[in-house]
């Protein structure tokens, strides 16, 4: 019997729902919210991390969203983390009279959610905590080097952040966030998109060895609605066709019908007349959905068993 895994590696999907917030919610995030996510698992590739990142910066390209930053850090291997974390916690021990009640209640439980800390009197200690990069291993430093080198490739700018370590404990190696500082925001960086590598969460839920590496991150659809609107941009809620297809008489229909599935099936969008209206009004019609190209069906098409096809942009038909 095979045994291999059940899809091809690495797995790639997408998930569109309603979430639900526990903590108290902030500016521009809601308690129930409707939350986009991307995940690729079964994968150690640094290319994966670097291809997902750029995805997400193309899905808000495409919606207008450009005044866009990317973060970037490593939080290394579990033992570099491990390390990484012993350190923090001798740092801030040293100051937990000054640090704010959040942070002195995160100390012991999850000490680098006290670098994500907004409060005033954590600013100092943070700024001058150390840096998780100076404890990454050589196989850490190899990975993020990689991540860095793949984004210079691409052309992708981005920053490096050694106090960006999100705020989910099953993160390691790269985590990232995409930042907006779009007017209408008054140009504060607000995070419109964050994620990471998370190797081993599966094996926590008893997932099998060969899948138990991932990559993804997760956006909120209301805060992309803002974003957008901060953009000065509109979200455009029809879709333009690539074909329309006219006829004026119920003999007519059954041609209509085989063209549009033939437009169909060779991928096109495809709208067929079924009211037999005059062609103005159909042409009205096509213009309102953006066709490319109407395709004419008349007594003449019916006999001859050929069409034509108008080209929309020049008015050529053919």
């Amino acid at each position: 019997m095979w045994k291999g895994p059940e899809h091809p590696q690495p797995f790639k999907a997408y998930y569109i729902g309603p979430m639900f917030r526990y903590e108290r919610p902030q500016a521009g995030r809601l308690r129930q919210f409707h939350q986009i996510g991307v995940e690729a698992i079964g994968t150690k590739s640094p290319a994966t991390d670097v291809e997902t990142i750029a995805m997400a910066l193309d899905f808000f390209q495409q919606l207008g969203i450009t005044h866009t930053k990317l973060v970037i850090n490593s939080l290394g291997n579990v033992e570099s983390r491990s390390r990484y974390r012993e350190a923090l916690i001798a740092y801030l021990t040293k100051v937990e009279d000054q640090l704010s009640p959040n942070s002195l209640r995160r100390l012991h439980q999850n000490p680098l959610r006290v670098l994500d800390s907004k409060a005033p009197e954590d600013q100092t200690i943070v700024e001058k905590a150390p840096s998780i990069l100076a404890y990454l291993d050589e196989e850490s430093k190899t990975f993020f080097d990689e991540v860095k080198k793949l984004l210079n490739n691409l052309s992708i700018p981005y920053e490096i952040d050694h106090r960006m370590v999100r705020g989910l404990d099953y993160y390691n190696h790269t985590v990232f966030e995409i930042m907006s500082d779009a007017p209408g925001f008054n140009h504060v960086l607000t995070t419109i998109c964050a994620g990471g590598r998370y190797d081993g969460l599966i094996g926590e839920f008893g997932g099998s060895d060969e899948r138990d590496t991932g990559f993804g991150f997760a956006l909120g659809i209301e805060r992309l609605l803002i974003a957008i609107e901060a953009e000065g941009e509109e979200l455009t809620t029809s879709q333009s066709i690539d074909v329309y297809v006219s006829c004026f008489s119920h003999e007519e229909s059954s041609l209509a019908l085989r063209i549009a599935q033939i437009a169909r099936h060779s991928g096109l969008i495809a709208e067929q007349e079924i009211q037999y209206r005059k062609l103005k009004a159909q042409l009205r019609t096509a213009n309102r959905l953006g066709a490319k190209f109407v395709v004419f069906i008349g007594e003449e098409e019916i006999q001859s068993n050929k069409i034509t096809v108008k080209i929309m942009k020049t008015g050529e038909e053919k």
